[in-house]
């Protein structure tokens, strides 16, 4: 599923955002990804779209080497991943439905399949009363469930969420956390960012990813309260 040995990323003003990274992930586990702002999280996640490549080492995601010279192939994997955007990136002026319908253009799906793959989508997350609802009418946690059903409409392999406990209270924030990682159940793989340690912090069957100064150590935790260090 994904596969780092000893990557390192280097922005082109100097900056080291990941140092020496080794990670194996495999399909249907989920990733807890934490640290303070700055620490590397959005990195990593950037490689692991394809959005930056290592600077050093080697990473596989899917099966697909992340490099230079691979820029073909890593378009077509990213349609086996669907991301959620810290910012959303919904479409203002658009509802629901053609925010989730537009987000699997690319795909090459015909468009009965495309709306029936949204509307299960937004059945999935609650919001089918509001597929014809403007998102800028949303209030943010429904847009965040929006953003979240436009990603797992395009029914994928890997989830790549970035802060999407962000902004939100406890009781959303828990909702939010309990979709996700519910969608582990159909073997995807679900990596998720995020500074709410006090909520992930009893979950078992699950891997968690500490990042701090671009620096990065990894826990699996087989059941709750029992742990296993890699």
């Amino acid at each position: 599923m994904i596969e780092a040995r000893e990557v390192s990323l280097r922005y082109p003003d100097g900056t080291l955002a990941l140092r020496d990274i080794n990670l194996e992930v495999e399909p249907g586990e989920l990733v807890y990804i934490t640290g303070p702002s700055g620490s590397g999280k959005t990195s990593l996640l950037k490689l692991l779209m394809g959005m930056e490549y290592p600077t050093s080492g080697s990473l596989r995601v899917l099966g697909q080497p992340i490099a230079k010279g691979e820029e073909g192939r890593i378009r077509r994997l990213r349609k086996r991943i669907g991301p959620v955007f810290q910012e959303f990136k919904l479409i203002q002026g658009r509802t629901v439905l053609e925010n989730i319908m537009m987000g699997m253009r690319f795909l090459g799906l015909p468009n009965r399949q495309i709306k029936e793959n949204a509307g299960s989508a937004l059945a999935g997350l609650g919001l089918e009363h509001k597929a014809l609802s403007r998102v800028e009418n949303l209030s943010w946690g429904e847009a965040q469930r929006v953003a979240i059903a436009r990603a797992v409409a395009r029914k994928p392999e890997l989830i790549l969420a970035d802060e999407p406990t962000g902004n939100l209270d406890h009781e959303n924030a828990l909702t939010i956390l309990d979709l996700l990682t519910s969608f582990r159940d159909t073997n995807t793989t679900v990596i998720i960012t995020t500074h709410a340690t006090h909520l992930i912090e009893l979950q078992g069957n699950a891997v968690f990813i500490r990042m701090n100064g671009g620096d990065v150590s990894v826990e699996r935790r087989r059941k709750i309260n029992e742990k296993c260090l890699i």
